[in-house]
């Protein structure tokens, strides 16, 4: 018997969730359904993770409880991105396939809004929709608030985290008459509880696993590994794993786009996903993810917001998130209905006072595991090709081309043949060139010398951005020659419009920051210092996302010597 039935929805619904596979309800959907239908005029909370449900707990209520002989819209529905919305959509649809009078419009930015006008003329009763598209709507009279009776706010902590605080207010401002809101969101922050106090009125509060705030289906690890020593690290676990199907999040575009591309390069399945890429090519990336076409997503976390993707196995953090409570909302896209998940951070030795952060904010425990080394990644790539060569089926013309080939190897015994084919599959590999066993770092071993020579990671400021035409790589092999550190030791760059921000391994600061002293860019004197607070990094300010005029004359820093020559 199906056990949504006993929640108190119509049998037309229950037999519905029959045709689609659900049998069993969630914990915040046997708890969230019955009492929306019972307290459909109260104001609710519902605070459960990422994964557990939440669209079916009050959307199998909204379609139960939605007047379809009403034309006017009744129930709107805030979502963070275009992504969460066109998934609510569908499956609101769904749920309610067998009530061909209910119609369910989803409108968010990045269309044409021409388009959504047009279809909201039609008689429509729920309305899903993103904060800054909703306003645009509502300001050409294309949805009318006075009607609705059911305000729902989606995911509302990523709605605030995007910065839709303002948003938020003004349609909720406008939401006339008796109506009630219902707040599903991951966590509680601050500003989740003064919308509560502004807009709601003594609302019934419902916390799933309110004791363990932390998906307990998902294992949560962390490597630490020098900035440098990132990306040889994150390819390691690829290799060990093959069969890791996953998403990596990385703190700005920059990186995102980077790191897809040396991965890509050295032929993993990767493919990247942030704002910088146009709607049709994001749209294009999660097709090929869904369809298994990849073996990892590499995202921004504003770009991975929204995505629902079954049978993850895995999520990587090649940076921990700016805000603790973004971490939950990571790895929460894997350990989803009842499987198992593992979520890895890559962490610098100076990073790991933060994960002992997170072990407190959010309630978990982490595990610390080590990098593989490149003898397990050897060992790991070779069982993996015997286990292809005992797996495959046998060709029929195999046998024609073993006869032909037979006097080729008939000085060989077996042993020695598949030492010779175990020599070309390592020289197949493509493992690191010149690669470190050990990536590893020991925090607090003072007498183990860090990989790249360096004692550390600092954080720089330099006066030449963009507007002085340089690259990334220019800049790159300018601080290593001008420093005489090693190009591997500079890590993340934040090339911006006036200035950079980058990071650097170095034995000393101070001789660092004096190697660059006398230095200058066309007669303009370089200066390097360190930077004490966080890194500003692209995304973090309207400055980050400045463009330079495509006619500026690119100009590689150089350094001047005491003659007034200048080398390169």
């Amino acid at each position: 018997m199906n056990k949504f039935s006993k929640l108190g929805l119509s049998d037309s619904t229950v037999e519905v969730l029959d045709q689609l596979g659900y049998e069993t309800p969630t914990e915040i959907q046997s708890q969230a359904i019955p009492l929306l239908l019972s307290k459909a005029s109260s104001d609710f909370i519902g605070l459960a993770q990422t994964g557990t449900g939440k669209t079916a707990a009050f959307g199998l209520p909204l379609i139960e409880l939605v007047d379809t002989e009403d034309k006017k819209t009744q129930a709107l529905i805030l979502a963070p991105t275009r992504e969460l919305g066109q998934q609510t959509g569908q499956q609101l649809k769904m749920f309610a396939s067998k009530n061909k009078q209910l119609n369910v419009e989803v409108v968010y930015g990045g269309a044409a809004i021409t388009n959504q006008i047009k279809a909201l003329k039609k008689p429509t009763q729920i309305v899903v929709a993103t904060p800054g598209r909703l306003i645009d709507l509502v300001k050409r009279k294309a949805v009318k608030l006075q009607d609705i009776k059911y305000v729902i706010l989606d995911e509302a902590d990523e709605m605030l985290n995007m910065g839709f605080k303002e948003e938020i207010d003004e349609i909720l401002s406008h939401v006339e008459g008796e109506h009630a809101t219902w707040l599903f969101s991951a966590t509680m922050p601050k500003e989740i509880r003064r919308i509560i106090k502004k807009f709601m009125s003594d609302p019934v509060e419902i916390s799933v696993n309110s004791d363990q705030k932390s998906n307990i289906d998902i294992t949560h690890q962390y490597v630490v590994t020098t900035t440098a020593n990132k990306l040889a690290a994150i390819r390691r676990f690829l290799d060990i794993h093959p069969e890791m199907r996953g998403i990596m999040f990385c703190r700005t575009k920059l990186t995102t786009q980077e790191l897809a591309n040396d991965l890509g390069n050295l032929g993993y399945g990767v493919e990247a996903l942030h704002g910088d890429l146009s709607q049709a090519q994001r749209d294009a990336v999660m097709q090929r993810f869904k369809a298994r076409s990849m073996q990892l997503l590499i995202a921004t976390d504003v770009a991975a917001r929204g995505i629902d993707v079954n049978d993850l196995t895995h999520v990587l953090h090649q940076r921990l998130p700016d805000q603790l409570d973004a971490y939950t909302h990571r790895s929460g896209r894997t350990g989803r209905a009842g499987k198992k998940g593992i979520s890895i951070a890559f962490v610098n030795p100076r990073e790991v006072g933060r994960i002992k952060d997170i072990e407190r904010k959010i309630d978990v425990t982490f595990e610390k595991i080590t990098v593989p080394t490149l003898s397990e990644v050897k060992a790991s790539r070779i069982q993996h090709w015997a286990e292809l060569i005992k797996n495959t089926s046998i060709d029929p013309e195999a046998f024609e081309i073993m006869q032909q080939l037979s006097g080729e190897f008939s000085e060989m015994n077996k042993e020695e043949l598949l030492k010779r084919l175990i020599t070309t599959q390592l020289d197949q590999l493509g493992l690191e060139e010149n690669g470190l066993e050990d990536l590893n770092e020991r925090v607090g071993d003072k007498k183990r010398k860090p990989v790249a020579n360096a004692s550390g990671l600092n954080k720089f400021f330099l006066n030449v951005g963009l507007i002085d035409g340089v690259t990334k790589g220019d800049l790159v092999h300018f601080i290593s020659d001008v420093s005489g550190i090693s190009r591997k030791q500079v890590g993340e760059i934040s090339l911006q419009k006036n200035c950079t921000f980058f990071e650097a391994e170095v034995e000393s600061t101070d001789a660092f920051v004096e190697a660059f002293r006398g230095v200058e860019v066309d007669g303009r004197n370089i200066r390097i210092n360190l930077e004490e607070g966080e890194l500003n990094l692209p995304g973090n300010n309207k400055s980050s996302r400045s463009n330079h005029s495509g006619g500026a004359r690119k100009r590689t820093p150089h350094r001047k010597n005491r003659r007034g020559r200048h080398h390169r």
